[in-house]
Order: C-alpha cells, then structure tokens, then sequence
C-alpha cells in the first residue's frame, strides 16, 4: 500500500556549551545547551507553537533532547527517543578543538574537511554510517501512524535526513546546511504507481537568525547568489507564486519587498538581475533603493551605485511561449532551457561578491539544482513562496561548488507567514 500524506519538520538542536567553544562534537554527550541556545529553541517554540504535529522524535544526546523539550512545550503526546538520530561519530576526533585536530592528525583531518564521504577514522566511515542511520530513521518515520512529524536531532543527522529522504548520497554531505534551530520541511505525498512517497523540500534552515548571515559550514564565503522571490502579484489567491504573467504586485507583495530589502540591508549587494516582469522590477527596485541608501548617512556621501540588469531568458513565459513555437507540448525544453540560464548566470558572479536575483520561482529552482549539479528531472524537489529568499555560497569560488544555506526562507516576513503544517488559502491569514 502507498504511504499517505506526511508532512516531517526536522529542527537542528540550538547552540550548544561544545558549538561555542568549537569543539568537534561527533556522538559525545558532554555539552549541553547555552543561555544563547536555550534562546533559539524558544524561537522555535514560538514559531512552531500553533503547528498540529502528533508525534516528536528526538535524538537521545542531551543537547538535542532538551532542545526538544522546549520546543514540544506543554503537549500532552511523548517525545520518542530515536537511537537512530544520534550525531555523526567522529571516534578519536570528538572533543578536540578544531585547531587542535588539525595540528593532531594533519592529513587525516584535512581528509575529513575535503573529503568527508571517503573519510577513515579507527577503521570507520563515519559519513557513510551515518546515511545507513537515516535509511533506518527514514523507515520508522514514514511507517509511523502519524502524519504531521517533528525530529529534533544535530547538524550532519538533519543534513543526512534531507539528502536520503530527496534521494541524495554522500557526496552532498555539507551542502544542505542546518544551522542551530534551523528549520527544514520535508512534504511526502503517496505515489499511486509505488509504495515510495513523492517528496518536496517546502524549506531548508529556515533559522532564528538572519540567512544572510554566518559562514559556509565554518567557511569564509567567497561569492553569494541571493535569490528573491518577488512579492505576491495582483490577482493572486494564495502565497505560493504558481503562474506566469505580466502583473504587478499588490499590497502584500510590496510589504513583502520591502521587509526583504531591510533583510538585506548590511549586505553590499552590487548587481540585482531580474526578469523583465512588473512585480520582479518593483522587487528588485525595492531592494536598489535601501541598498544605495544604505551608506549615505551623512551629509557629504555619495549614494552607492546598484547595477541592475533585465534578462529575457529569466521570463519563465518566455521561455513557455519559445516552446510551443517550436512545437513542444511537454516541459523537457522549458527545463532544458533553464539548466541553460542556470549554467550562464552562475558564470555572472565572477568578481561579484554578493550577486541579487529577483525573477519567478522556476527560475530560481533551476539555479539552486544547478548548483546541486542535479538534473532538470530533479526541479519538482523544491518549492518557493512568495517574497521568500533562498541563499547559495561558493565558498571556493564560482567555479567551486556550491553550498545551499537556505531555501525558501521567509521568517522576514513575519513570525511565520506561512504555516507549515497547514497550507494557506488566502491572503488574510497572513
């Protein structure tokens, strides 16, 4: 029998005493919350508190289980304590200070920065254990009774649970950040021709602190592509940016501009570069005109210049109407198309350290899977919102590969839009 509806919230633990003080962690279960995390787990309470899940499953370690604790608030249902959702061991490693591995185990630890799938420690692939472990957990999520699921767990665990529940292996081990407390949503829906569920990432990292902010998995980030989905357009029913058109933006939609361009507000961004479509021009003139501001506070300053650019081959209608003149009726050459632009656009961040996209969600979803070096079959994998934000670092560079920080991000737009265990029918639950 195929699976039914599930809907999995997976929640990284919040900072722990070892996270600020930059020891390896691994399995250990020697540090506990700090003030700073105990924080964060509120906010995520706050956040979540309104959300119908029946059931929590929680790590056993107790950074993770206290994380859970406050989150799961005064519900009456146990919290579940899964084996199976323990962080990443790491063996000799755990409980070094970061500095102290590299000066330890020289080669073996720049193996473990550089290599992580291919990693040996103690007669262990850790990174490989841990994809085993999530095949398990996997399995006892979806065959559980019930049908909305919270997982309190750790960083690699959370990041191991997204890529196996998409279908991904190893190699994507620190792609899919999950920063403390950061949210991700997994929707599983039945397929009629299997026993597997369809899966959607409707977020990743969804986090009490700005998605701008931080490093790449602890590193420095050379290059960022910020992609913006532009504010909801006159004539929509709901959030969730779902046609093409010629429209410009209601009053939700410029609100929704406007509280991205404050986001973005300690950010130099110097190229926005958008689709020719009315509601992506007032996104990203919204986004210029805080930015060139953002410097002149004085009264001798200059106001700092924002290169922004119209693309054609960023109009997903374009490109719709380009098929059907060529006699396609199926969408293989619109995605063919966007693997195109996705290729093209990511060569435009050269010398650019902050790079602003603003067009429609299909375009952004084809960059981000272009960024994961997946194929245009994988573009159903991700969902976007309106006036959400999605950030992708290059930490080696735009020829490096690059690292998801967030996806569909929109904690900026209120204390959470939109819900995510119930979908929104309109725009006065906002």
């Amino acid at each position: 029998m195929p699976f039914p509806a599930i809907r999995v919230v997976l929640v990284r633990h919040g900072q722990s005493t070892w996270n600020e003080e930059s020891r390896i962690q691994g399995s250990s279960d020697f540090s506990v919350l700090t003030t700073k995390g105990e924080s964060q787990a509120e906010t995520s309470r706050q956040m979540l508190i309104d959300d119908a899940f029946e059931v929590c499953f929680s790590s056993p370690l107790i950074r993770s289980n206290r994380t859970a604790e406050i989150i799961w608030g005064a519900r009456e249902e146990q919290i579940i304590t899964e084996s199976d959702l323990r962080e990443i061991d790491l063996y000799s490693f755990q409980g070094l200070l970061k500095h102290e591995g590299k000066s330890k185990f020289g080669a073996a630890f720049r193996k473990w920065q550089i290599d992580a799938p291919n990693f040996i420690i103690d007669s262990h692939y850790p990174v490989r254990e841990l994809w085993a472990c999530a095949r398990s957990c996997w399995t006892k999520i979806l065959t559980h009774e019930s049908r909305s699921v919270l997982v309190i767990a750790h960083n690699a665990v959370n990041q191991d649970l997204v890529a196996t529940a998409i279908g991904l292996g190893t190699e994507y081990f620190r792609i899919l950040l999950q920063s403390n407390c950061g949210v991700s949503v997994l929707n599983c829906t039945p397929r009629l021709e299997d026993g597997s569920p369809y899966i959607c990432l409707n977020r990743l990292n969804q986090t009490p602190n700005s998605p701008v902010a931080g490093s790449s998995a602890g590193r420095k980030t050379s290059k960022r592509i910020i992609l913006v989905c532009h504010g909801s357009s006159q004539g929509d029913s709901e959030a969730n940016i779902t046609c093409v058109g010629d429209r410009p933006m209601n009053m939700l939609g410029v609100i929704q501009s406007q509280k991205t361009a404050e986001l973005l507000l300690d950010l130099k961004v110097n190229n926005i570069v958008g689709s020719p479509k009315m509601a992506s021009i007032e996104t990203a003139n919204a986004i210029s005109r805080i930015q060139e501001a953002a410097d002149c506070l004085g009264a001798d300053c200059v106001p700092r210049y924002v290169e922004m650019k119209q693309m054609q081959n960023l109009d997903v209608e374009n490109i719709l109407q380009q098929s059907k003149k060529s006699g396609y009726s199926n969408m293989g050459p619109v995605r063919a198309g966007l693997e195109i632009f996705a290729r093209g656009t990511i060569q435009r961040i050269r010398g650019r350290k902050y790079y602003c996209s603003s067009c429609h969600p299909v375009a952004h979803i084809a960059l981000m899977g272009h960024c994961l070096n997946l194929t245009k079959e994988w573009m159903g994998l991700f969902h976007l919102d309106a006036g959400s934000i999605s950030v992708i670092n290059f930490p080696d560079g735009p020829a490096g590969r690059g690292v998801i920080r967030c996806i569909n991000y929109t904690a900026h737009l209120g204390r959470w839009p939109i819900p995510i265990t119930r979908s929104v029918l309109d725009d006065e639950e906002f």
